[in-house]
C-alpha cells in the first residue's frame, strides 16, 4: 500500500510528486491508554517539496480493520 502511495503522489499544495510515508500507531482513550494498546494506526504522507502532511486511515484504504495482530502482540509482550 505504501509503494502504491508513493507511486501516485501529488501535492495537494505544490503539485509536488515526491513523498515520505511513515505508518503512526497511537493509543486511544480509556483502557487502551491506560494500557498502552495501540489499535489506531494511520500513514502520515509528507511532500518533500513543501512539507504538507496529508493523513490516511490503512483501514479505510484496505477496506478492513488493520493491525488486529499487532494489537495483541503488544498486550501479550509490551510492543
Amino acid at each position: 500500500m505504501i509503494e502504491v502511495i508513493e507511486d501516485n503522489f501529488k501535492c495537494a499544495k505544490c503539485k509536488g510528486t515526491d513523498c515520505n510515508v511513515k505508518e503512526v500507531a497511537m493509543t486511544g482513550a480509556g483502557l487502551s491508554k491506560l494500557f498502552d494498546i495501540q489499535h489506531n494506526h494511520y500513514l502520515f504522507v509528507s511532500c518533500m517539496n513543501c512539507g504538507f502532511v496529508e493523513i490516511y486511515d490503512p483501514d479505510v484504504l484496505e477496506g478492513h480493520k488493520a493491525g488486529k495482530l499487532g494489537t495483541v502482540m503488544d498486550v501479550l509482550f509490551g510492543g
